[in-house]
């Protein structure tokens, strides 16, 4: 999916796209605003990212934490990534994920929420102002 996604084959509500790193909506977000980030080139997990990768990618996951809290007046972020267990696509990704107190995020069970329509550009919009 992210392939795809990195490729302009398969939509995604992109809020950040480089030469390396591909910034998108999760369409499951735990919060609205969950954003992944991801390298463009196929890296299946963080112990097989290369070296030449983890600046460019790792400095996107910061952009982008600061853009949803600029944009989506979030207190804060939790930033997270998925090593093969739990992780729902195999290409390496970060969750940059929107937070506030008393959000009601508890652990790592997280309940999953969904964009009503028209929702997902908007969220979209507003991060990727915020990167730029």
């Amino acid at each position: 999916m992210v392939c795809q996604i990195a490729a302009g084959e398969l939509d995604a509500a992109v809020v950040l796209r480089t030469e390396d790193v591909v910034a998108f909506l999760d369409h499951r977000p735990v919060f609205k605003g969950h954003v992944l980030v991801a390298p463009v080139r196929h890296v299946g997990t963080l112990l097989e990212m290369p070296a030449d990768l983890m600046v460019p990618v790792m400095t996107a996951a910061q952009k982008v934490a600061r853009a949803v809290v600029e944009a989506l007046g979030a207190q804060g972020s939790f930033v997270a990534i998925n090593n093969v267990v739990s992780q729902s696509i195999p290409h390496l990704h970060v969750h940059v994920v929107p937070r506030t107190k008393g959000d009601g995020l508890r652990g790592f069970f997280w309940p999953r929420t969904s964009y009503r329509s028209g929702e997902m550009g908007t969220y979209a919009r507003l991060i990727s102002d915020a990167i730029r």
